[in-house]
């Protein structure tokens, strides 16, 4: 095995920022547990060439919707754009375009396995993964057994100072099982064939790598510092600067949660200096061969931000039903929110949520 020991650690239960969950629950018990409404950030531009489509969908997972809409549309699944994936064990409201046909497709209404479109509007570009503001997530679990000042304590605790931003565990498969072809990759350059498959050895690799930093960070407890030579993510947005030197005004919008730290997205690119450079140095010779494929395939090297701040967190406990609302950015995994206040389970069925 060319992975660290403790590479399915990393992936599935690395460690808490804020200490031990205060107690335990169940997670998407039913659909209607786990709904999510995607957040563009922009607005239709009324260009001919695409329709924009907003749909809502359950049992589905986002690939599965781009086959059925472009059979509708008649054209290849490839041309439909979607901004990012969706849980399939959820309901999910997001946005997707399809190339605009002659005679125009009369798309409000359409419904289809486990859909319906409910707006569609002209546009004139295909949306492209990423191209989205965050998601706004509402969750409720279940047979939770939690002391209610404790939860009180823990949200503000939350609201405050954040939580580390690991990629899910659903990013890695059930029971970590994608890591073994991340690990064939590693070890032998071997890859599934087909540019989707790929495409996610690729992503659970680099995630893997991120994740296996932030655990080095949370436990050094510098996963909520700028360290020297630490390049600052400005929050919600993708955008950088090098820490030159911290003064009082960066340690008061770190505080407020407005810039946050970042780690390494493997792939070619210049490593960073200093003690943040250093450290990131020891964590990526872990996983030297891992890094030496990403890069021989091509990926360019990127960032991260290791802290996530939640925005408008709000936990109501009914009986023992815990509901808890909160709105997250692009890339962020809601399951990593819930994970420093209870512990759960996904189900067997979860898919991987971008």
């Amino acid at each position: 095995m060319s992975l660290p020991p403790d590479s399915w650690l990393f992936a599935l239960n690395p460690p808490r920022a804020h200490g031990e969950p205060l107690g335990a629950g169940a997670i998407k018990f039913a659909a209607e547990d786990f709904v999510v409404e995607e957040r563009l950030g922009f607005s239709a531009d009324g260009g001919d060439a695409h329709v924009l489509l907003k749909v809502q969908k359950r049992g589905l997972d986002t690939l599965a919707l781009t086959r059925q809409l472009a059979r509708i549309a008649g054209v290849s699944s490839r041309d439909v754009g979607f901004a990012g994936l969706k849980d399939r064990h959820a309901i999910t409201t997001q946005w997707l375009t399809v190339p605009a046909s002659r005679p125009p497709i009369e798309w409000q209404g359409v419904a289809g396995d486990g859909f319906l479109v409910t707006q569609a509007l002209p546009h004139s570009r295909k949306l492209k993964r990423g191209a989205l503001k965050g998601n706004l997530f509402s969750i409720v679990l279940r047979d939770v057994t939690v002391d209610a000042e404790a939860l009180s304590h823990r949200i503000e605790v939350l609201k405050t100072h954040g939580v580390p931003n690991y990629f899910g565990a659903q990013r890695f498969g059930r029971d970590g099982g994608n890591l073994d072809l991340v690990d064939r990759f590693a070890s032998n350059n071997e890859l599934p064939y087909g540019r989707e498959p790929r495409a996610f050895v690729y992503s659970a690799a680099r995630s893997l790598i991120f994740n296996a930093l932030l655990a080095r960070r949370v436990l050094q407890g510098t996963w909520n510092r700028l360290l020297p030579g630490e390049l600052v993510n400005l929050d919600g947005r993708n955008s950088w600067f090098v820490l030159e030197e911290f003064d009082e005004v960066l340690a008061q919008r770190l505080d407020r949660l407005d810039i946050h730290p970042t780690g390494p997205m493997a792939g070619k690119g210049a490593a960073l200096s200093g003690e943040v450079g250093a450290l990131e140095a020891s964590v990526l010779a872990e996983f030297a061969s891992l890094v030496e494929r990403l890069s021989e395939a091509g990926l360019e090297a990127d960032r991260r931000p290791l802290r996530l701040a939640p925005t408008d967190l709000v936990a109501q406990l009914e009986g023992t039903q815990l509901h808890v609302q909160f709105g997250l950015p692009a890339g962020a995994y809601a399951t990593v929110v819930v994970r420093e206040i209870l512990s759960t389970e996904l189900p067997a069925q979860d898919a991987a949520n971008d």
